[in-house]
């Protein structure tokens, strides 16, 4: 079985040998070797080998005669092959000679197609190439020329279309890699134009500034004259209403309107290339100082590189420093005004410039950044004219400074801004210059009352008395009857004074101009202005005449006079008021001149102040007076001092002749200050005298004493009685002295039994003696005695008398005493 088997297995592996490749035999063999039957196989194979062997012995045997057959026939062949291998020999030797010529002419031709073909294939590189040079070549130019815009689109066209289409040679490979490069150049240079722009404009903002309010103010003038042609009619001096005469539409107020500020002309060079945008203005305005191509260029650069967003941001920061350090004052700038113009013209020119950059640019600012600019600027302009104003003391210079700032406000406002504030912060400064003018006018009034000489005016001529006239309105029919030369009645300090506030009013007016307020509105500021004028400081001005040391009664009448006739003028201030602001003075609601009160309280000062002179010149005249107190005999004449007292008086109250009485509206007869004068005065010196007799240091006073002092008393009765002064009914005057006539009447006449028995009665006749003024002179006149009976050594029997009436006297002293007493319980 085993040997079937393995038999087997060799034929196998026999037929495989004989059906495979030779060089894939070697697993086969393999198989031989690692089996156990090696021997065996190999005579197997040995028997097949000679197997195969008689096989092709008995092949060959049979085709072996076919064989013999084909070599006879080939060499027969042989010499027929001979022939022809020479002909082709031939044939081929000639045919190479000829085909010499051929293939030269064929590889003259190959070359020259090929020359042909690289020809072509260079003008076409060269088609594709030389635009890119070209336009490299224009860069290189416009570069140079520093034209970076065109630049920048030359590299845009350089690097999207013409560098694709040349192809990847080395020349263009170097301009892509310088292509980055070369943008980055370019921002960098525009952005140093644009930092040379910003510091021109900061530098030139003054400049700018001054051109535009410059042109503002002309067109306000030329619309201001235009107002006043259309008013001239009425002949007055009218200001301007603000809401109907000067407001007038934006494009036309604009001193650079639409077409002024400037329109971007843009110009083309030839084909693709694209000029610079310029600003060009068709009149000559503010912008024209500076030249705009840098900011609008480098705007256009940095939008080409997609960095418009970083260019709007430094540009909007940078001009914000700028705006900071434009609304920063200097700190001397209240000293001048060109300290203040100089800081207006910054902020206008800054703002012209933010303007114009508005309308000539879409988007580099827009309006919500400039309103935000402007109100920064609107707060820090006010609070610095609050602060710097509040040391201005010249009302010209705040004058002029109120003007600067409405041309400020105008100029802004024409372009779009708005002022309201900068109007409400003038209103708020009127109030500072009123009181500036007020302090003005208080030393002008000071002056006028210190140089006057409180005399009337002497007039010499008409061309005088008109010239007067024209000053203040006086009018007198009977002086203008009288002959020249004559006097005025008051002096010249009330010409003056009346000018002055016609100046003052002026002044009011002046600043109320251009400020937009109604008529109405001016004509109430002037009014309450000049009512402080009048009441506060013209008022204290007179006062501080009135109060003045070493002012004479003639000085205190003449301003009595003074003031009555400014107290007169008033309804022609009202009037003068009236007419420069065209408001009717029966309007409602306006407000009235406190003129009138003001002049008659300083007339009533003055008034009280002769009262008080009088007062204290009889004070001066009674210090002469020296009694003696001792005396036993009284003297027949009125002591001198007191003559002098009644020739001073007398002399006084004639210069009182010279006060109005009619026309003083409180008083009800003529020489109404005069009559209260002399009563006041005869008042006094009764008062004095009284004070006089029952001084405490007066210990005890002789019935001589009294006496003399009874003889004074007639004589003040006596020029009492002579009527000094006229207007008064019967005895009036006397009734000064009443007190004192009852209490001297009441010792002299020694009438005490009546004095005390009608005590309290309305029929008494010493009705004004007072108990306690009797009580004292009594005892006065009680030591007296008492002294001289110590001192006399006469006769016992006239020493009885003396002891009586001691008794007497001690007895009155007891009654008085007891009806002081009840009177008090």
């Amino acid at each position: 079985m085993a040997s079937a088997e393995t038999a087997a297995e060799h034929e196998r592996i026999l037929r495989e040998i004989e059906s495979t490749d030779t060089n894939c035999i070697g697993p086969t063999l393999r198989s031989v070797y690692d089996g156990q039957e090696h021997g065996l196989f190999m005579e197997k194979l040995e028997g097949r080998i000679r197997n195969h062997d008689r096989e092709i012995e008995k092949m060959c045997n049979h085709h072996f005669q076919g064989f013999v057959d084909s070599i006879t026939e080939l060499l027969k062949v042989r010499g027929e092959a001979q022939k022809l291998k020479g002909q082709v020999t031939e044939t081929n030797q000639n045919l190479q000679n000829d085909g010499k010529g051929l293939l030269t002419s064929m590889d003259e031709l190959r070359q020259c197609r090929l020359q042909q073909r690289n020809i072509a294939t260079t003008i076409d590189k060269l088609t594709h190439c030389l635009p890119v040079l070209e336009m490299y070549t224009k860069l290189q130019e416009q570069m140079r020329t520093k034209r970076y815009y065109p630049a920048l689109r030359t590299l845009e066209q350089l690097e999207e279309s013409c560098l694709p289409q040349a192809g990847s040679y080395r020349f263009c490979t170097i301009m892509a890699e310088n292509i980055p490069r070369l943008r980055t150049h370019i921002r960098d240079v525009s952005m140093s134009d644009l930092k040379d722009f910003l510091e021109s404009i900061r530098k030139h903002s003054d400049k700018i500034g001054e051109t535009a309010m410059k042109q503002a103010q002309v067109q306000i003038a030329r619309d201001n004259a235009v107002t006043s042609q259309q008013r001239s009619a009425s002949g007055r001096r009218i200001r301007k209403d603000a809401r109907s005469g000067t407001e007038v539409d934006r494009t036309e107020s604009n001193p650079f309107t639409e077409q002024d500020s400037g329109i971007l002309d843009v110009e083309y060079e030839e084909e693709d290339e694209v000029r610079e945008e310029r600003f060009t203005s068709a009149i000559p305005g503010a912008q024209d100082l500076v030249d705009f191509s840098p900011v609008y260029r480098c705007l256009h650069i940095y939008t080409v590189l997609g960095a418009r967003d970083t260019f709007e941001n430094y540009y909007r920061k940078q001009r914000r420093k700028q705006a900071r350090l434009v609304l920063q004052p200097h700190s001397n700038m209240h000293e001048t005004l060109e300290g203040y113009r100089r800081y207006f013209n910054q902020i206008v020119g800054f703002f012209v410039v933010e303007d114009h950059i508005l309308h000539t640019t879409q988007g580099l600012v827009n309006r919500a950044y400039v309103e935000e600019l402007w109100e920064l600027a609107l707060s820090k302009t006010i609070a610095a004219l609050r602060t710097h104003s509040s040391y201005c003391t010249d009302p010209d210079l705040i004058l002029d400074l109120k003007n600067l700032i409405v041309l400020f406000a105008d100029t802004l406002q024409g372009y779009g801004f708005p002022v309201n504030q900068l109007f409400d912060m003038l209103l708020e400064m009127r109030d500072q210059y009123g009181e500036i003018l007020l302090k003005k006018w208080n030393q002008s009034f000071r002056q006028i009352l210190d140089q006057d000489n409180y005399s009337p005016i002497p007039v010499t001529s008409p061309d005088e008395y008109q010239r007067i006239a024209g000053q203040f309105p006086f009018q007198d029919p009977e002086l203008d009857k009288m002959p020249f030369p004559k006097k005025l009645p008051f002096s010249e300090f009330v010409p003056k004074v009346y000018s002055q506030i016609k100046e003052f009013i002026y002044a009011c007016l002046k600043y109320s101009e251009d400020l937009h307020l109604s008529s109405t509105e001016i004509d109430d500021m002037i009014r309450k202005s000049t009512n402080l004028l009048l009441t506060r400081t013209l008022s204290h001005c007179l006062q501080y005449a009135i109060k003045k040391k070493n002012v004479g009664l003639a000085e205190l009448v003449q301003i009595i006079v003074n003031t009555t006739h400014l107290e007169q003028s008033c309804h022609y201030l009202e009037g003068f008021i009236s007419n420069i602001t065209n408001v009717p003075p029966d309007t409602i609601n306006a407000t009235k001149l406190y003129g009138t009160s003001t002049f008659k309280d300083a007339r009533h000062a003055a008034e009280e102040e002769i009262y008080t002179n009088l007062n204290q010149k009889i004070d001066q005249f009674l210090q002469l007076a020296d009694y003696d107190w001792t005396a036993v005999q009284g003297g027949g004449q009125a002591s001198d001092y007191l003559s002098d007292l009644i020739a001073f008086l007398c002399s006084t109250f004639a210069v009182f002749t010279h006060l109005p009485g009619n026309s003083i509206e409180h008083a009800t007869l003529p020489g109404k200050v005069a009559q209260t004068a002399c009563m006041s005065a005869c008042k006094h010196l009764s008062t004095s005298l009284l004070q006089l007799l029952l001084e405490a240091d007066v210990r005890q006073v002789s019935m001589g004493a009294l006496q003399q002092f009874n003889v004074d008393v007639k004589e003040c009765e006596r020029f009492a009685r002579a009527g000094p002064v006229p207007g008064f009914q019967g005895d009036t005057l006397l009734l000064a002295f009443i007190d004192l006539r009852q209490l001297l009447d009441l010792f002299t006449q020694w009438d005490w039994s009546t004095y005390l028995a009608d005590y309290g009665r309305p029929t008494c006749k010493y009705l004004r003696v007072n108990p306690h003024t009797a009580l004292a002179l009594l005892e006065k006149i009680s030591r007296s005695m008492r002294d001289t009976s110590r001192k006399n050594n006469m006769f016992a029997q006239f020493r009885k008398n003396e002891r009586d009436k001691q008794k007497l006297i001690d007895t009155v002293v007891k009654q008085l005493k007891n009806l002081i007493a009840t009177n008090q319980a």
